[in-house]
């Protein structure tokens, strides 16, 4: 960088993560020389508030990476699979978050808290930040598998509409006002789904997501499997260093805003009591915040933890059944920590 101060670009800067990422940068170190902000084409002429300052947002176009250093992509996936490479050529490191490049093994995969040296290196390159789904889980399972080695994960996560970008959340508000106004709605089959047909524009959801809960989250992915959990499982598996650790995964949309839960059954190699697995989360990550006290209803909740940055973990249980297993619920804000929080960190890490 020749003595000067990294450029960052951040491409998606409309989108619902890239407006929460820009929205952090202000609370981050004092990293950056520039800021740019890209979009595609429709979002030409916007202009946004970055670092105390009102920036254009610039048209995605190679010509507007010149001297970036760092280049932050948080698009769909198929926009990343030709942009990522075409900018990691001009000698730029790409952070993406999109899944383009889960099972490159040439493309690290990275939590800065858990595989920070995986992100250091020269030259042009693509870094891969995990999904949301991964981010929910990776931070606890990382710091009980240090101690008592993972054997076998089973967790049900609970997915925030915000996943699904500004459209998410705007379907979700539209399906509750329909909804809301008719008291018994929800009370007789195919009810719901009359109610909510005369709402203008395609839902993202393959059902109703206001007053419902979908056991779907993603793609197709292998038709039994959504490409989310079979993304999540082959993502935990790498950041762990182990690819044969037994993982499944079911993904559930459900009428939340932001911030993803999930309930995870965690079974180890080694005997632990609940108490050794609260120190550890407690003492030994400096991501997690232990919430967890059912007799005065202290346990983390989406509505609760929206706007934070830690994983937040509750109702630690250790079942008699299973001396070598534990029970718990985590949480955490999907657009922050769950995604613009791990890329800028991420980025900050190869800026140093």
């Amino acid at each position: 960088m020749n003595g000067r101060r990294p450029v960052l670009a951040v491409v998606g800067a409309t989108g619902v993560v890239g407006q929460t990422l820009v929205s952090m940068l202000p609370t981050r170190p004092d990293v950056w020389g520039e800021v740019r902000l890209l979009a595609s084409g429709h979002s030409q002429g916007a202009t946004m508030q970055a670092l105390g300052q009102e920036l254009p947002v610039q048209e995605l176009a190679e010509a507007n990476f010149d001297d970036v250093d760092v280049c932050i992509l948080s698009v769909p996936i198929d926009v990343a699979r030709t942009w990522a490479p075409i900018i990691a050529r001009a000698g730029t490191v790409v952070i993406d978050n999109s899944g383009a490049h889960t099972v490159n093994p040439t493309v690290p995969l990275v939590v800065p808290e858990i595989n920070p040296d995986a992100a250091r290196g020269e030259g042009g390159r693509i870094i891969a930040s995990p999904g949301g789904t991964t981010l929910l889980m990776a931070n606890t399972l990382a710091t009980l598998h240090e101690v008592w080695h993972l054997r076998e994960v089973v967790a049900a996560t609970y997915q925030a509409v915000s996943d699904a970008g500004v459209r998410g959340v705007h379907r979700l508000y539209d399906e509750t006002a329909e909804l809301a106004g008719n008291r018994g709605v929800g009370q007789t089959p195919g009810d719901v789904r009359r109610f909510v047909s005369d709402i203008d524009g395609r839902s993202p959801f393959p059902a109703p997501v206001a007053f419902n809960v979908i056991p779907w989250v993603g793609g197709p992915g292998d038709g039994r499997w959504s490409s989310t959990e079979l993304r999540a499982r082959e993502e935990v598996r790498a950041i762990l260093g182990e690819p044969d650790l037994r993982m499944a995964t079911t993904c559930v949309q459900v009428p939340v805003t932001t911030a993803h839960s999930a309930s995870l059954h965690l079974s180890f190699e080694r005997r632990l009591t609940r108490a050794d697995a609260v120190r550890a989360l407690t003492e030994r990550s400096n991501s997690v915040v232990v919430l967890d006290d059912p007799l005065r209803q202290e346990w983390p909740t989406p509505v609760d933890v929206v706007g934070t940055d830690p994983v937040f973990v509750g109702r630690v249980r250790q079942p008699g059944d299973f001396p070598r297993a534990l029970e718990l619920f985590v949480c955490v804000d999907n657009l922050r920590k769950g995604s613009a929080l791990n890329m800028i960190q991420l980025a900050e890490l190869v800026a140093s």
